[in-house]
């Protein structure tokens, strides 16, 4: 009997739904979410993944956690006014991307210079101008910054994309940027970032101790990573800029005119400078590396590519804009570049901004190779705008 129904039962398919009845069922993709982010933001607040608008200077406030998931987009558009995302002294902002779900910042025109972008405040240190411990911010919120807390944490920024920064806010002094961290403590993290096509620098550091890996600058119209006030990150590593359009430095380096015996370390960077990019303002600022106002640090394993004439003015691999920083910097030993590949670039060897300042560094510090390899990034959603990889120049 148990022969036949076996028989039977192979026979008329009874079988066929022993498996699970969900092995073909399709789990229909989440309704993204959408909304409005606006005013000040004084409680925990976590955005599902969705399309949302940000409109104004959008403040998250000290003790309260914001978080954004992976694959949502935040729209701004600068009909509205004057907007920005900023985290406030003891607020943490945390966006969980992905290589294939970045949490994208854009803004609708696609214009350069758009929107404030992100504007983060944390308790590290700064020293700045005069040897003080605390400055007032020049991103129109006039925030003072500096703090006695190195290892402070304002949050998680991961896959993270931001474009079209680059506006002045309220009565700020200058543009701001794509990103812009105040004393930002190294128990923050920043990590696959991209700033795109930005009216300023792609990244600036005023103070603090926190590290950046992973990072696009693109197509920013003034620096691609710049930094004063003794920003001292240690933990920098695969940084890539590409300056398409117009553009100055590759890296603007100083630290407020204060010597000082700590310095940023940043391992794997490519800088590359397409051909007929121009400075900003037609000037000088045509050099991959330039350090002035006692700005320093170790830098290795480089790639300098492009950085060549335009007008009367010679790209160099590194500049060394007054004798100061020469003479307590370069002379000190307390600048070092490492394993430096460079190509299309006028000057090789290091030079002063001006005849009177003759750039000798010690020996060791300034190497030269062929074999260097600068940043290594993959590709995915996170590098990619419009269906344009952005490493396609790495």
């Amino acid at each position: 009997m148990k022969t036949k129904f076996f028989a039977l039962a192979l026979a008329t398919g009874l079988f066929l739904n022993s498996c699970s009845s969900s092995d073909d069922t399709t789990t229909p993709a989440p309704t993204p979410a959408t909304g409005e982010i606006t005013g000040e933001i004084t409680a925990n607040q976590t955005y599902a993944f969705g399309n949302y608008t940000l409109k104004g200077i959008v403040k998250i406030k000290s003790g309260v956690t914001v978080t954004f998931e992976a694959g949502s987009t935040i729209t701004i558009d600068k009909k509205t006014g004057d907007n920005a995302l900023v985290v406030l002294k003891g607020a943490k902002l945390i966006t969980k991307g992905t290589a294939d779900k970045p949490v994208v910042f854009t803004e609708k025109s696609k214009l350069p210079g758009s929107w404030g972008g992100i504007i983060m405040y944390g308790e590290a240190p700064a020293k700045v101008v005069g040897g003080g411990a605390t400055g007032t911010s020049e991103d129109g919120n006039k925030i003072s910054y500096g703090g006695t807390n190195p290892t402070d944490n304002s949050g998680s920024l991961v896959y993270t994309r931001v474009e079209y920064a680059g506006s002045k806010l309220a009565d700020g002094e200058k543009e701001n940027n794509g990103f812009t961290f105040y004393s930002v403590g190294s128990g923050t993290t920043l990590d696959h970032l991209v700033s795109y096509k930005g009216a300023d620098d792609g990244y600036e550091f005023f103070g603090g101790t926190v590290s950046l890996t992973n990072a696009i600058s693109y197509g920013n119209t003034d620096d691609s990573f710049d930094w004063q006030d003794g920003w001292q990150g240690q933990a920098n590593t695969n940084w890539y800029a590409y300056q398409t359009g117009k553009g100055n430095y590759g890296m603007e380096i100083e630290a407020s005119l204060n010597d000082n015996a700590f310095f940023p370390k940043v391992s794997n960077i490519t800088l590359r400078r397409e051909a007929g990019n121009i400075p900003e303002s037609s000037d000088n600022q045509v050099d991959a590396f330039q350090f002035k106002r006692e700005g320093n640090g170790e830098y290795n394993n480089i790639i300098i590519d492009g950085y060549g004439n335009f007008s009367t003015f010679k790209g160099s691999a590194v500049s060394i804009l007054d004798g100061v920083t020469n003479d307590h910097q370069v002379k000190g030993g307390k600048i070092k570049l490492i394993n430096v590949k460079i190509s299309n670039t006028t000057n090789i060897n290091p030079i002063g901004a001006t005849d009177a300042i003759v750039v000798v560094f010690p020996t060791g510090n300034f190497v030269t190779s062929a074999t260097a390899t600068g940043a290594a990034l993959t590709p995915g959603a996170w590098a990619t705008v419009d269906g344009v990889n952005l490493l396609t120049k790495l």
